[in-house]
């Protein structure tokens, strides 16, 4: 099987953001930079399917400027065969479709069996590449993955739901799977590996060359939102805060009024 998870380099969520002075995106300075967590649940089952499908061929991509380098060579290590960096400095100012539209010019000519994301990006959340991905590639597409088995020209998923469900599914190959959270236990490479990973294929492409596409969306303004009064705290038996609440609701209605 030819394999291809993409991956995404993005800042620890704990750091203290800037706005930039464009107001367009966060300040990228200072800033400590990991692999998008739900990327790194796709890269590992990547990994497993490569290793339970003799001769297959794991591809890892990831689109950014010279750093992303470091999220591809840690799924190097964890087992894939080669990297693929799409060189774009003002990755961040790329809208989804755009982005979509460059993966799936590399991906064409390529014939990937399955292409493994992660169901969004911890710094966006817009959820939307995959998806894009699979329609510009004619590609089945399967979302909110949570258990996955390879059959025989297609695959078995469960896909979570809300209220606690669970859907099970068989989705044709070849098909573009986003994956949840839980899906699996991410493996810590081996320093062996990490060492391999430095003799592993990583070939850079520049943006320009993948992508045609014009953005569909662009984003008007970067901000964080107005700090609004804190809400009231109602403590006590529950006769009493039930008289409390009712008392305060009469109130506003008044002032309403």
């Amino acid at each position: 099987m030819k394999i291809l998870v993409c991956v995404k380099q993005v800042p620890d969520m704990e750091s203290k953001f800037k706005i930039d002075s464009s107001s367009k995106w966060y300040d990228q300075s200072d800033l400590v930079y990991k692999i998008n967590e739900y990327d790194e649940y796709a890269a590992e089952e990547a990994v497993r399917l490569k290793e339970k499908v003799s001769g297959s061929e794991l591809t890892v991509l990831s689109i950014g400027p010279e750093r992303v380098k470091d999220v591809i060579r840690k799924v190097l290590a964890m087992g894939a065969d080669k990297g693929i960096h799409i060189l774009d400095n003002e990755e961040h100012l790329k809208d989804p479709f755009q982005k979509a539209s460059a993966v799936a010019e590399y991906a064409k000519s390529e014939n990937f069996d399955i292409i493994f994301t992660g169901l969004q990006s911890q710094d966006r959340g817009s959820a939307q590449l995959a998806p894009l991905l699979a329609g510009m590639l004619n590609y089945s597409f399967v979302s909110t993955v949570v258990a996955f088995e390879n059959k025989d020209g297609y695959v078995e998923v469960a896909r979570e739901l809300e209220g606690g469900l669970r859907a099970k599914v068989k989705v044709k190959l070849p098909a573009v799977v986003a994956c949840q959270l839980g899906l699996n236990t991410p493996r810590y490479p081996t320093l062996p590996n990490i060492m391999k990973a430095k003799r592993k294929e990583l070939k850079t492409v520049n943006i320009d060359e993948l992508l045609k596409a014009e953005p569909l969306v662009e984003t008007g303004k970067v901000y964080f939102p107005e700090r609004k009064a804190g809400g009231i705290v109602l403590e006590g038996k529950a006769d009493e805060m039930a008289d409390e609440l009712i008392k305060i609701l009469k109130e506003k209605t008044q002032v309403v009024k």
